[in-house]
């Protein structure tokens, strides 16, 4: 196809994932021009009863109060709004209407004659279908080369919906990802191109589905690519498949509790209701007033990996650490840790303040932890032992445990996500411990970090995080030479949080793991409990 692109959207919701990928494939075709039209019928009162009360026959007594929760969070809206220089900012829906290349057409009915009389004069090349209600063959083939749909699902085995749910139910060790041309039948059509996600030891229907939405990203992505370029393969669906529905609530309640697999835990039943009670109870009283009367704090929180892989002391799960970061998003301030250590004082008003960090550099920081990032408008930083970035060279305390060499990350994966805005710092080159190691090889460490971050990413002012980051991990003569490498502050990892001021050479961090409820991890992050300064 030798003419710019001219592509149109058809879908029913502007998620965070539909304008994601539009934004993708608008970088990957350039001067590409682009209507998104979005359905959006009228909510009339009887039509809404009636739906209520069929949904209500069908799910029983859990319907209530899931629709309790969807109203809470429908009157308490997004939370806190992304800065625009947020890490994400680019895939927010003001972003993306921002971009002069693109028209929106909100409509009260998609088959409409004037929706497809617009789509008509806009006389696209190409349609997407993106979230989209299920669309008429009067629609669907205006486009020259038609439109594709991106099914969250592997086909022919799993038509209908929601994704991953059905696979998952039927004990499938993967969940796939699929692109094809929409058709007059469901989920039917000729296949572009797919993909998979495979299931782990400790996968959760959520973490599964995030994990599909990034898959579907880059795979709608590649498939557009070689549709407009000329080079796509169209392949017929092999015969037979099934369609399926979406799950009633005790279906969903039977398949989360199928896969809760998590490891034993450490305490009595009794133990942890009276825990969850008390961190509950001191957090709501926290928000309510009690902060005031303290000392003004900063916590900043360090996260090593975010897998599925496995469940121990330096992991959070992907389900997890999304309601984490949204939990952030929607009650704290986030700040970045150049600002807290540039700044040095913390503020006592608005909302309580975290910072969020990674240390050593694990690819599932970028493969999982950066797209929930980006999701909610979370800025974070990552400390990277730069001898082992791009190699496969098993991390000291990996190796004193026993474990196999877990994948890092590149140095490519590093640029894009200083691209995307996050901050990446040093921590050390090898990972050694710098109160242990003789003082030339500490100097060697610092400055060859230092160098190397340099060179790769353009670095300028550069944080270091020392390894291990107890007390006993750093003197006063190691701390020394931190300074006189020329770093402009220093993280430890033994807590509590920030008081009153930030000491840029004492950066206190305190670590989370996957045993951390979300009530625990709130109480966390407001540092109740924390006294000295």
């Amino acid at each position: 196809m030798g003419s710019t692109p001219r592509i149109v959207v058809f879908t029913s919701d502007l998620t965070h994932s539909v304008r994601k990928g539009i934004v993708e494939i608008d970088r990957a075709l350039p001067g590409s021009s682009w209507l998104i039209v979005q359905h959006r019928p009228p909510r009339r009162p009887g039509k809404l009863v009636r739906s209520q009360l069929r949904n209500l026959r069908r799910n029983g007594w859990r319907w209530v109060p899931y629709q309790l929760v969807n109203l809470m969070h429908s009157i308490g809206g997004n939370g806190a709004q992304s800065r625009p220089e947020a890490p994400g900012s680019a895939y927010t829906s003001e972003s993306l209407r921002s971009r002069t290349n693109m028209r929106f057409l909100s409509v009260p009915d998609i088959h409409s004659e004037s929706t497809r009389e617009a789509v008509e004069a806009f006389a696209p090349s190409l349609g997407l279908s993106l979230a989209a209600p299920i669309l008429r063959e009067s629609l669907f083939a205006v486009p020259e080369l038609g439109t594709l749909n991106l099914h969250k699902g592997k086909l022919p085995e799993y038509r209908g919906m929601p994704p991953a749910f059905w696979e998952l139910w039927n004990g499938a060790d993967s969940v796939g990802c699929t692109v094809h041309l929409v058709n007059a039948g469901l989920d039917t059509g000729d296949v572009v191109a797919e993909t998979s996600v495979q299931r782990k030891p400790f996968s959760t229907l959520r973490g599964l589905q995030l994990s599909l939405d990034e898959a579907g990203v880059e795979l709608m992505k590649s498939s557009v690519e070689s549709v407009v370029t000329g080079v796509a393969a169209f392949t017929p669906q092999r015969p037979g498949g099934r369609t399926f529905r979406k799950p009633t609530l005790p279906q969903v309640a039977a398949l989360k509790k199928a896969l809760r697999t998590k490891p034993a835990a450490r305490a009595s039943r009794s133990r942890r209701v009276l825990k969850a009670t008390y961190l509950s109870t001191a957090a709501t009283a926290w928000r309510m007033g009690l902060r005031r009367a303290s000392a003004p704090r900063i916590t900043v929180l360090l996260f090593h990996r975010v897998t599925d892989d496995v469940r121990d002391n330096l992991t959070v799960g992907i389900e997890q650490f999304d309601r984490q970061m949204q939990l952030l998003r929607e009650e704290f301030d986030v700040r970045t840790i150049s600002d807290v250590i540039a700044t040095g004082r913390i503020d006592p008003s608005g909302s309580p303040k975290v910072c969020v960090t990674f240390d050593d550099g694990y690819l599932d920081n970028y493969e999982n932890a950066v797209p929930i990032l980006l999701r909610h408008g979370i800025p974070a930083a990552f400390f990277v032992a730069t001898g082992i970035i791009g190699t496969d060279e098993p991390f000291p305390h990996d190796r004193n445990r026993g474990d196999a060499p877990i994948p890092v990350m590149t140095w490519d994966h590093l640029r894009r996500m200083r691209d995307h805005g996050f901050t990446v710092g040093s921590h050390s080159v090898s990972h050694i411990d710098c109160a242990a190691e003789p003082e030339d090889v500490v100097e060697r460490e610092l400055s060859t970090s230092l160098a190397d971050l340099k060179r790769e990413l353009g670095s300028k002012e550069v944080i270091f995080a020392y390894p291990y980051g107890g007390r006993d991990n750093m003197t006063p003569e190691r701390l020394e030479l931190v300074k006189r490498a020329g770093y402009v502050g220093c993280l430890s990892a033994h807590g509590p949080s920030n008081l009153a001021r930030v000491d840029p050479f004492n950066v206190r961090r305190t670590g989370i793991h996957w045993e951390f409820t979300h009530a625990a991890f709130l109480y966390r992050c407001l540092g109740i409990g924390d006294s000295t300064p």
